[in-house]
């Protein structure tokens, strides 16, 4: 299969990447894109859940040379603040001193790499839209919606990297044996605002992703470089506390008084924020296989997941590295390329969706929970004391490259041991001292 003409669908964070790594190959690359240039208009507000770049992301980001740039934009978040009703706070680290998890806005992210792959020599074309791709995954039918001209696109290879609603995805449904799944949760979101205070200051800690925990819903906020946060609800679509009862101003007021009355002060444009900006749904899609003919995706449009492990894009990048090592390995052969990608990708991309669903339940019922809080000092405490043999789950998502699916099979075997150490006599009272030998060869898994 030789390739040197590279179609890429979606103008992304991961297409945008892509775009970079397969230039370096050699590759002639162009990156289509339905929406307008963003850079121009300005509309990428939202429905943007800030980014959390973790060590799978920087990696990515290094390997064409954008790492500092984007450290230089992002804030580093070191924990978690858990903000409960009275307005105490908790601060819950994720990792070991010096590990962070990093805020940054999408939109100011996407721009700069758009930027980036331009300056390398990709071609980006806004305003194009997949119409058909044909049954053999060899062409597309493309419209320019500015021109309303239609054309047809035949390049060696067409990557889907056009996300979550993928059009190219779209096509292969239509193929023979394309497994596919699509679960939308209960949930949605919504984007609010907590603005800079005088001088571009912080109105709350800078230095955490910020946690309102009320068991069926949660508030969050990540910091921005100018001051300001971005906060997003995630809250049932509907029922009786829902974004469908909330209908007036009065109704919201209410809520936030009861809920999240340490917040609210902080938020003046809370009610245009939260009736002005649209509802976000939240979606996973698993499928198989991720090619078809010379038509392969990558990212979300073959894997998407709910935001609450902070790896989407983290994972959309790591996918990018792995096909950056099979074209070295395989030597652009594309017949091998492709098959070892996908096998590689999709027990860890399954595995992360599974993750963040259930971190989706730790972050809104769970970090205000004692016993769950305690697991998570033991498992600091053995972490810390033993650090050649045992690493927390988050940490092993977060902080390291380690398989996906190697993280899922320890969240289950470590969160069994946890519990069962819960119910040890005096367990409260000694657990760092005499008996945290004994939990750390339990931890161990030898």
């Amino acid at each position: 299969m030789q390739v040197k003409n590279i179609a890429i669908m979606g103008a992304g964070l991961v297409g945008s990447l892509l775009s970079m790594y397969l230039k370096k190959h050699g590759y002639q690359v162009t990156v289509y894109e339905r929406r307008p240039d963003f850079r121009k208009t300005g509309n990428y507000g939202g429905r943007s859940i800030n980014l959390a770049i973790s060590e799978r992301g920087w990696k990515g980001l290094q390997g064409v040379g954008l790492e500092q740039a984007v450290r230089d934009i992002a804030i580093p978040m070191p924990g978690r603040m858990v903000h409960d009703v009275q307005g105490n706070l908790m601060f819950q680290p994720y990792g070991k001193p010096g590990e962070a998890i990093n805020s940054v806005s999408r939109g100011g992210l996407n721009i700069l790499m758009i930027d980036a792959a331009e300056e390398a020599g990709v071609t980006y074309k806004f305003n194009q839209r997949i119409n058909e791709i044909n049954p053999a995954g060899t062409a597309a039918s493309m419209e320019d919606m500015e021109t309303g001209t239609t054309y047809t696109l035949e390049p060696d290879l067409i990557i889907g990297a056009d996300g979550a609603y993928s059009l190219v995805r779209y096509a292969m449904l239509k193929t023979d044996r394309f497994d596919y799944s699509q679960a939308y949760e209960n949930h949605g979101y919504k984007e609010l605002t907590i603005p800079a205070g005088p001088n571009g200051t912080f109105l709350i800690d800078r230095d955490a992703l910020h946690i309102w925990p009320r068991k069926q819903f949660m508030l969050i906020a990540l910091p921005n470089i100018d001051g300001s946060f971005t906060c997003t609800l995630f809250f049932a679509l509907e029922g009786r506390e829902s974004f469908e009862a909330i209908k007036t101003h009065a109704d919201l007021d209410a809520f936030f008084d009861t809920y999240f009355p340490d917040v609210k002060p902080l938020m003046p444009t809370l009610h245009e924020d939260f009736f002005g900006n649209p509802t976000g749904l939240l979606m996973i899609v698993k499928c198989f296989p991720w090619s078809h003919g010379n038509t392969m995706l990558i990212g979300d449009a073959a894997h998407a997941i709910i935001p609450f492990y902070g790896q989407g894009m983290n994972c959309g990048f790591e996918d990018c590295t792995v096909l950056n090592d099979l074209i070295e390995e395989f030597n652009h052969d594309w017949s091998k390329i492709i098959p070892a990608y996908q096998v590689a990708r999709k027990p860890n991309s399954d595995a992360i969706a599974d993750l963040a669903k259930l971190n989706f339940i730790e972050m809104r019922d769970l970090v205000a929970d004692a016993d769950f809080q305690f697991k998570k000092r033991i498992a600091a405490k053995v972490a810390a004391a033993y650090p050649d043999k045992f690493i927390p789950v988050y940490s092993m998502v977060s902080f390291s490259h380690l398989p996906y699916a190697d993280a899922l099979r320890e969240y289950y075997r470590q969160d069994e041991v946890l519990s069962e150490v819960l119910t040890w006599p005096g367990v409260r009272e000694h657990w760092d001292t005499e008996l945290l030998p004994d939990i750390a060869q339990r931890l161990f898994n030898l």
